[in-house]
């Protein structure tokens, strides 16, 4: 059975090899083999650009390029499990690429929940560590009343804390699930939210975590979807937000929506049409956004866009005009960065 499962979950290396940074020193490489412990998820199914793109997010090795060009010289081509690695903030190419394949490297029974995923990638990837099939741990989820969710909750979305995981082998669904739904009762515990609060405040955590990125900023966008929940200060009542009209697409990946998509109120996510919040959570909040939630910075804006994709730089304005000049601007970051549309 070992051996089958091995056979089943293995995959090998795939996809174009991007252009190599200029120069004759070649591609953007750390020296060291690492400084901080960082556990990393491989997923079912990613590709070797997926494995060196995750690796540069997590601060494990240093250039996208340095990673993934070392993995196509590598014969035969390496092959990795799913699962969860135990790696190190700041490594070479080449002692993040042992490292990944050595054994002692991969954590059984470990699972890592990023910020920000959805319920959907979550239950994949706790199927992937604890080895329960997924349609096993769907079928747990499903039993939402079981959980002890708020009477609102028709599905996990948002009560699942991200977190890194460990189980005992021979977990259940429904225990391994309920270990995540649990730890983010009790985050929502420690913010000081009573329980008749829970849902309202994962709503919106679960929005702040997909609009923000930089720390401060957390608690500006928090209160700019306060202030536009004032019919005082926004009329409309409109949130406006292309991330709950992506949560029901499913078009997460991109940064942008469409006029047809802003405009579809048979999306019952979209807040360009329908008023007040998001009919639901649309992603698995952390500490941070659910902080934000709950104590908002004081402001008057009522407008913020990311005007750059790659530092998440954010520019908030509290009239149109303001807004317009920042859109500009995103707008021609945009043009010069097309793979980002």
């Amino acid at each position: 059975m070992f051996l089958v499962l091995l056979a089943v979950g293995a995959f090998a290396l795939q996809g174009p090899l991007t252009q190599l940074m200029a120069g004759s020193g070649g591609p953007a490489d750390f020296s060291g083999t690492g400084k901080t412990d960082r556990v990393v998820m491989i997923h079912e199914g990613e590709t070797g650009e997926d494995i060196a793109n995750t690796l540069v997010e997590e601060d494990v090795v240093k250039s996208f390029d340095a990673f993934y060009a070392l993995l196509l010289k590598e014969t035969p081509a390496p092959v990795f499990q799913p699962g969860a690695y135990q790696l190190k903030t700041e490594m070479s190419a080449r002692s993040a690429l042992d490292a990944l394949l050595d054994p002692a490297s991969k954590l059984e029974q470990t699972v890592v929940i990023p910020e920000g995923t959805t319920a959907a990638v979550a239950l994949q990837s706790l199927s992937e560590a604890t080895e329960i099939p997924l349609p096993d741990i769907q079928a747990a989820a499903a039993d939402v009343a079981s959980f002890g969710l708020p009477p609102e909750a028709t599905t996990l979305e948002g009560f699942l804390f991200p977190a890194t995981y460990t189980f005992t082998p021979g977990v259940t669904a429904h225990d391994a699930i309920k270990t995540l739904v649990d730890r983010q009762f009790q985050a929502l515990d420690e913010a000081g939210v009573a329980p008749d609060k829970r849902w309202s405040t994962i709503v919106m955590a679960s929005l702040i975590q997909r609009e923000a990125a930089l720390k401060d900023d957390f608690y500006k966008v928090a209160r700019v979807f306060y202030n536009r929940l004032d019919p005082n200060q926004w009329e409309s009542g409109l949130l406006q937000s292309d991330a709950t009209v992506t949560y029901a697409t499913g078009k997460t990946h991109v940064a942008t929506t469409t006029d047809a998509e802003r405009a579809d109120a048979g999306n019952p996510y979209n807040t360009y049409v329908h008023p007040g919040p998001p009919v639901g959570p649309i992603s698995n909040p952390g500490d941070l956004a659910i902080d934000a939630a709950v104590n908002p910075a004081d402001g008057p804006w009522l407008y913020f866009v990311t005007w750059n994709l790659d530092t998440s730089e954010t520019i908030f304005s509290t009239t149109l005009e303001e807004h317009e000049a920042a859109v500009a601007k995103w707008l021609a970051w945009m043009e010069d960065h097309p793979e980002y549309g």
